[in-house]
Protein backbone atom coordinates (compact mmCIF):
# COMPACT_ATOMS: atom_id res chain seq x y z
CA UNK A 1 0.00 0.00 0.00
CA UNK A 2 1.33 3.55 -0.99
CA UNK A 3 1.19 6.61 1.10
CA UNK A 4 0.37 9.13 -1.19
CA UNK A 5 -3.40 9.00 -0.13
CA UNK A 6 -2.47 10.41 3.39
CA UNK A 7 -0.35 13.11 1.25
CA UNK A 8 -2.68 14.23 -0.84
CA UNK A 9 -5.65 14.22 1.97
CA UNK A 10 -3.26 16.46 3.99
CA UNK A 11 -3.71 14.09 7.22
CA UNK A 12 -1.58 15.34 10.69
CA UNK A 13 1.27 12.26 11.23
CA UNK A 14 3.49 12.15 14.72
CA UNK A 15 6.10 13.51 12.45
CA UNK A 16 4.97 16.93 12.18
CA UNK A 17 1.67 19.03 11.35
CA UNK A 18 1.00 19.97 7.86
CA UNK A 19 2.27 23.49 6.62
CA UNK A 20 -1.30 23.85 6.20
CA UNK A 21 -2.35 22.98 9.88
CA UNK A 22 0.35 25.42 10.99
CA UNK A 23 -1.39 28.79 11.12
CA UNK A 24 -4.57 27.16 12.17
CA UNK A 25 -2.69 24.97 15.39
CA UNK A 26 -0.77 28.54 16.04
CA UNK A 27 -3.94 30.63 16.11
CA UNK A 28 -5.54 28.38 18.47
CA UNK A 29 -2.30 27.61 20.79
CA UNK A 30 -1.79 31.44 21.23
CA UNK A 31 -4.87 31.09 23.49
CA UNK A 32 -2.97 29.91 26.56
CA UNK A 33 -6.31 30.12 28.87
CA UNK A 34 -9.74 30.82 27.94
CA UNK A 35 -12.15 29.55 24.42
CA UNK A 36 -11.72 29.24 20.85
CA UNK A 37 -14.30 28.60 18.08
CA UNK A 38 -14.02 27.65 14.38
CA UNK A 39 -16.35 26.06 12.29
CA UNK A 40 -15.99 24.59 8.75
CA UNK A 41 -18.06 22.46 6.14
CA UNK A 42 -20.03 19.91 7.08
CA UNK A 43 -20.96 16.13 5.02
CA UNK A 44 -24.36 17.12 3.29
CA UNK A 45 -25.82 14.64 5.29
CA UNK A 46 -24.54 15.83 8.95
CA UNK A 47 -27.34 18.44 10.22
CA UNK A 48 -28.04 19.69 14.10
CA UNK A 49 -29.29 22.50 15.93
CA UNK A 50 -26.53 24.04 17.28
CA UNK A 51 -26.54 22.37 20.49
CA UNK A 52 -26.17 18.66 21.73
CA UNK A 53 -28.49 17.16 19.11
CA UNK A 54 -26.81 15.73 15.77
CA UNK A 55 -28.55 13.61 13.06
CA UNK A 56 -27.27 12.00 9.67
CA UNK A 57 -29.50 11.39 7.26
CA UNK A 58 -31.66 13.66 4.50
CA UNK A 59 -34.80 14.40 6.92
CA UNK A 60 -34.70 18.06 7.27
CA UNK A 61 -36.81 18.19 10.70
CA UNK A 62 -36.48 15.73 13.51
CA UNK A 63 -38.21 15.92 16.92
CA UNK A 64 -37.20 18.06 20.27
CA UNK A 65 -36.33 16.90 23.44
CA UNK A 66 -38.56 18.79 24.79
CA UNK A 67 -40.88 17.61 27.57
CA UNK A 68 -44.28 17.62 25.70
CA UNK A 69 -43.23 16.01 22.42
CA UNK A 70 -44.92 18.03 20.23
CA UNK A 71 -42.85 20.12 18.69
CA UNK A 72 -40.09 19.96 15.82
CA UNK A 73 -36.95 22.00 16.03
CA UNK A 74 -35.34 22.76 12.84
CA UNK A 75 -31.90 20.96 11.81
CA UNK A 76 -29.48 23.12 10.22
CA UNK A 77 -27.73 21.37 7.41
CA UNK A 78 -23.98 22.75 9.02
CA UNK A 79 -21.05 23.62 9.44
CA UNK A 80 -19.73 21.78 11.98
CA UNK A 81 -19.14 24.35 15.16
CA UNK A 82 -15.95 23.29 17.43
CA UNK A 83 -15.50 24.90 20.81
CA UNK A 84 -12.15 24.44 22.44
CA UNK A 85 -11.49 25.24 26.23
CA UNK A 86 -8.09 25.91 26.73
CA UNK A 87 -5.89 25.89 30.08
CA UNK A 88 -2.16 26.96 29.25
CA UNK A 89 -1.79 26.17 25.37
CA UNK A 90 -3.79 23.33 25.75
CA UNK A 91 -7.22 21.99 24.46
CA UNK A 92 -8.50 20.66 27.81
CA UNK A 93 -12.04 20.56 26.98
CA UNK A 94 -13.76 20.16 23.41
CA UNK A 95 -17.32 20.52 22.40
CA UNK A 96 -18.91 19.66 18.75
CA UNK A 97 -22.05 21.11 17.44
CA UNK A 98 -23.60 21.36 13.59
CA UNK A 99 -25.63 24.49 13.01
CA UNK A 100 -27.60 26.70 15.19
CA UNK A 101 -26.96 30.82 15.43
CA UNK A 102 -24.19 32.73 18.22
CA UNK A 103 -26.80 34.22 20.72
CA UNK A 104 -25.70 37.22 21.56
CA UNK A 105 -25.14 36.43 24.99
CA UNK A 106 -22.91 33.83 23.97
CA UNK A 107 -19.63 33.19 26.10
CA UNK A 108 -16.89 35.10 25.37
CA UNK A 109 -13.92 33.33 23.21
CA UNK A 110 -11.67 33.79 20.41
CA UNK A 111 -13.72 33.54 17.14
CA UNK A 112 -11.47 32.24 13.98
CA UNK A 113 -14.57 32.43 11.80
CA UNK A 114 -15.04 29.26 9.22
CA UNK A 115 -11.73 27.54 7.92
CA UNK A 116 -10.99 25.11 5.45
CA UNK A 117 -11.82 21.50 5.80
CA UNK A 118 -8.40 20.46 5.05
CA UNK A 119 -7.10 23.13 7.84
CA UNK A 120 -9.30 21.64 10.12
CA UNK A 121 -9.49 17.63 9.62
CA UNK A 122 -5.51 18.23 10.37
CA UNK A 123 -5.82 19.93 13.14
CA UNK A 124 -8.49 17.86 14.89
CA UNK A 125 -6.64 14.50 13.84
CA UNK A 126 -3.57 15.83 14.73
CA UNK A 127 -5.31 16.63 18.79
CA UNK A 128 -6.30 13.48 18.70
CA UNK A 129 -3.06 11.78 18.66
CA UNK A 130 -1.58 14.22 21.05
CA UNK A 131 -4.06 14.97 23.47
CA UNK A 132 -4.08 13.14 26.95
CA UNK A 133 -7.99 14.26 27.76
CA UNK A 134 -11.43 13.22 26.26
CA UNK A 135 -10.32 16.12 23.43
CA UNK A 136 -9.35 13.66 21.98
CA UNK A 137 -12.42 11.45 21.11
CA UNK A 138 -14.53 14.31 20.74
CA UNK A 139 -11.86 15.33 17.91
CA UNK A 140 -12.23 12.20 16.13
CA UNK A 141 -15.65 12.33 16.50
CA UNK A 142 -15.55 16.28 14.93
CA UNK A 143 -13.63 14.62 11.61
CA UNK A 144 -15.85 12.16 10.79
CA UNK A 145 -18.90 15.21 10.38
CA UNK A 146 -16.20 17.03 7.37
CA UNK A 147 -17.44 17.05 3.92
CA UNK A 148 -15.32 15.87 1.60
CA UNK A 149 -12.35 14.16 3.28
CA UNK A 150 -11.36 10.44 3.70
CA UNK A 151 -9.67 10.00 7.41
CA UNK A 152 -10.56 6.24 7.31
CA UNK A 153 -6.57 5.37 6.76
CA UNK A 154 -5.50 8.07 9.70
CA UNK A 155 -7.99 7.13 11.84
CA UNK A 156 -6.90 2.99 11.67
CA UNK A 157 -3.06 4.81 12.47
CA UNK A 158 -4.71 5.98 15.30
CA UNK A 159 -6.73 2.99 16.20
CA UNK A 160 -3.26 1.19 16.15
CA UNK A 161 -1.22 3.57 18.03
CA UNK A 162 -0.11 2.86 21.43
CA UNK A 163 1.12 6.15 22.27
CA UNK A 164 -2.37 7.16 21.62
CA UNK A 165 -4.94 7.69 24.82
CA UNK A 166 -6.65 4.33 24.69
CA UNK A 167 -10.36 6.29 24.70
CA UNK A 168 -9.29 7.95 21.52
CA UNK A 169 -8.58 4.72 19.73
CA UNK A 170 -11.35 3.48 20.90
CA UNK A 171 -13.29 6.15 19.42
CA UNK A 172 -11.43 5.82 16.51
CA UNK A 173 -12.56 2.02 16.36
CA UNK A 174 -15.97 2.86 16.94
CA UNK A 175 -16.70 5.40 13.97
CA UNK A 176 -14.54 2.80 11.27
CA UNK A 177 -16.95 0.64 12.39
CA UNK A 178 -19.79 2.89 11.60
CA UNK A 179 -18.31 3.77 8.23
CA UNK A 180 -19.15 0.41 7.21
CA UNK A 181 -17.62 -1.28 3.63
CA UNK A 182 -15.29 -3.71 2.63
CA UNK A 183 -11.79 -1.63 3.66
CA UNK A 184 -13.92 -0.66 7.33
CA UNK A 185 -14.18 -3.94 7.37
CA UNK A 186 -11.30 -5.69 6.52
CA UNK A 187 -9.30 -2.87 8.89
CA UNK A 188 -11.70 -3.92 12.16
CA UNK A 189 -10.96 -7.41 11.39
CA UNK A 190 -7.02 -6.84 11.24
CA UNK A 191 -7.47 -4.73 14.34
CA UNK A 192 -9.77 -7.26 16.34
CA UNK A 193 -7.19 -10.53 15.27
CA UNK A 194 -3.97 -8.96 16.05
CA UNK A 195 -2.31 -10.59 19.51
CA UNK A 196 -0.01 -7.85 20.40
CA UNK A 197 -2.84 -5.29 20.26
CA UNK A 198 -4.40 -3.86 23.78
CA UNK A 199 -7.48 -6.33 24.21
CA UNK A 200 -9.87 -3.24 24.93
CA UNK A 201 -8.59 -1.86 21.63
CA UNK A 202 -9.64 -5.53 20.18
CA UNK A 203 -13.11 -5.96 21.77
CA UNK A 204 -13.74 -2.67 20.74
CA UNK A 205 -13.36 -3.72 17.19
CA UNK A 206 -15.25 -7.11 17.71
CA UNK A 207 -17.99 -4.78 18.82
CA UNK A 208 -17.48 -2.68 15.79
CA UNK A 209 -17.84 -5.12 13.19
CA UNK A 210 -20.96 -6.49 14.95
CA UNK A 211 -22.40 -2.78 14.42
CA UNK A 212 -21.73 -3.25 10.49
CA UNK A 213 -25.26 -2.68 7.98
CA UNK A 214 -26.36 -5.65 6.27
CA UNK A 215 -24.34 -8.17 8.52
CA UNK A 216 -21.28 -7.29 6.83
CA UNK A 217 -19.26 -8.01 9.81
CA UNK A 218 -20.38 -12.04 10.58
CA UNK A 219 -18.32 -13.56 8.46
CA UNK A 220 -14.98 -11.46 10.08
CA UNK A 221 -16.80 -12.38 13.31
CA UNK A 222 -16.90 -16.14 12.81
CA UNK A 223 -13.53 -16.35 11.73
CA UNK A 224 -12.24 -14.35 15.47
CA UNK A 225 -15.26 -16.89 17.35
CA UNK A 226 -13.46 -19.82 15.63
CA UNK A 227 -10.03 -19.42 15.85
CA UNK A 228 -8.69 -16.42 17.85
CA UNK A 229 -5.80 -17.40 20.38
CA UNK A 230 -7.44 -15.08 23.62
CA UNK A 231 -10.35 -16.89 25.07
CA UNK A 232 -12.27 -13.77 25.89
CA UNK A 233 -12.35 -12.24 22.49
CA UNK A 234 -13.66 -15.37 21.34
CA UNK A 235 -16.64 -14.93 24.21
CA UNK A 236 -17.12 -11.70 22.81
CA UNK A 237 -16.71 -12.55 19.07
CA UNK A 238 -19.69 -15.39 19.84
CA UNK A 239 -21.73 -13.19 22.12
CA UNK A 240 -22.34 -10.65 19.25
CA UNK A 241 -23.12 -13.29 16.83
CA UNK A 242 -25.71 -14.38 18.90
CA UNK A 243 -27.36 -10.82 18.30
CA UNK A 244 -27.04 -11.34 14.66
CA UNK A 245 -29.86 -13.74 14.14
CA UNK A 246 -27.81 -14.88 11.21
CA UNK A 247 -27.86 -18.18 9.81
CA UNK A 248 -24.61 -18.26 9.44
CA UNK A 249 -23.57 -17.67 13.33
CA UNK A 250 -26.04 -20.54 14.06
CA UNK A 251 -24.18 -22.62 11.55
CA UNK A 252 -20.64 -22.22 13.71
CA UNK A 253 -23.20 -22.88 17.02
CA UNK A 254 -24.01 -26.14 15.79
CA UNK A 255 -20.57 -26.86 14.85
CA UNK A 256 -19.19 -26.03 17.99
CA UNK A 257 -21.36 -27.59 20.71
CA UNK A 258 -21.34 -30.58 18.36
CA UNK A 259 -17.59 -31.08 19.17
CA UNK A 260 -16.83 -33.73 21.80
Amino acid sequence: MTRAPFVALGLATLVAIPASAQSLASRIGAVRDGSVRFSYAAREDVCGNGENNIQTGHGRHYRSDSDDGDYERYCDYGPVRIRLTMSEGEVSRMRVSVGGRLRENASPATDLGEVSVREATDYLLGLARRSRTRAGGEAIFAVTLADSVTPWPEMFRIARDENVRQDTRKQSVFWLGQAAGDKATEGLSELAEDEDEDREVRESAVFALSQLGDDEGVPALIRIARGNKDPKIRRTALFWLGQSEDPRALDLFEELLSQN
